[in-house]
């Protein structure tokens, strides 16, 4: 059974909310931080409730006795959609409970109405599955974070061969394929990355390493003319609001690592015309995300500004 929101009932939603590490109450203002920060490595539910919904009194309690039960595996958000109507109509929330599961920064189940103890676990496995769970690491994920600590650090030569290494054991496994490919990247190599990627087969490109690696080689064969920076600045301080000058300021930064820069540029266009040339800012904001990677400190920030940009 369901509420339609807006109707009167009974004050009070049920138990106090647990440890604050695992369930909290939040609203819109830290609903991006909280939510699709969080969500980035580990799937939070989203309990959208009202102290006058009789069935979120009922359900509230089960989902956070499941999240306990699956010891940090996930987290659960609480919102109150009476202190926090905007964001409620934002994400098209019409009747509670409503309960939204989001990991990687975007929603991957969820359900409205009241549910059983069995199905309310059912629903928390499947995230606990998606968001993979917490035993030790095996050789092969401590050698996979050996190769990414070398990557990092630029050292490509140590990083490449440790990736080598990983994809004797495991010919498939798509985040050593994606950092070998991102070594050929950062060492200029676009053709040998192409090269590797090409051979990936097709349904295995679906997995979420393989995905950002693509975005990142289509960036980089698209290119940026790292010259031609001084000039679209100059047109733009002539006309701000040639957003076509400041998309390719956009590309040629990024092209020249100035990341930050590119992603600013991006979110002046869709400060100032949210939809120009059907949404193309956001689109290849979107896309720099993907290259850049969900859990990449500047991809989080810029997250959080275009969320801000979205929820103004």
């Amino acid at each position: 059974m369901e509420t339609i929101i807006g109707a009167p009932g009974a004050n009070g939603q049920g138990d106090a909310a647990p440890a604050a590490d695992l369930i909290k109450d939040s609203d819109t203002a830290r609903f991006a931080g909280d939510v699709m920060d969080v969500s980035m490595a580990t799937p939070v539910i989203v309990d959208f409730w009202a102290p006058w919904c009789g069935p979120c009194k009922q359900l509230g309690p089960m989902l956070e006795r499941a999240v306990k039960g699956a010891r940090g595996a996930v987290r659960m958000v609480k919102i109150n959609v009476d202190e926090n109507q905007q964001l409620a109509a934002q994400l098209r929330i019409q009747s509670i409970p409503a309960v939204y599961a989001f990991f990687q920064g975007q929603p991957v189940d969820g359900f409205v109405g009241a549910q059983g103890e069995s199905e309310i676990k059912a629903f928390v496995d499947r995230l606990i599955k998606m968001g993979g769970d917490a035993a030790g690491p095996s050789p092969v994920d401590q050698a996979l974070e050996q190769a990414k600590a070398a990557l990092d650090a630029k050292q490509h030569g140590a990083a490449s061969a440790l990736y080598g290494q990983i994809l004797q054991q495991e010919p498939d496994n798509a985040e050593a394929l994606a950092g070998l490919i991102r070594c050929h990247l950062e060492t200029d190599d676009v053709a040998g990355a192409r090269g590797i990627f090409d051979a990936v087969p097709e349904a295995a490109r679906a997995a979420p390493a393989l995905v950002s690696v693509a975005a990142a080689l289509e960036l980089a064969e698209a290119g940026g003319d790292s010259a031609a920076i001084p000039e679209l600045r100059a047109r733009l301080a002539a006309h701000p609001g040639d957003h076509q000058a400041r998309l390719d300021l956009a590309l040629a930064l990024n092209a020249d690592g100035e990341r930050e820069a590119a992603a600013d540029e991006l979110l002046e266009i869709i400060r100032r015309d949210r939809a120009w040339n059907d949404e193309t800012a956001r689109k290849q904001l979107v896309k720099f995300f993907e290259a850049w990677g969900p859990t990449d400190p500047l991809t989080l920030a810029a997250r959080r500004r275009f969320s801000s940009l979205l929820f103004s």
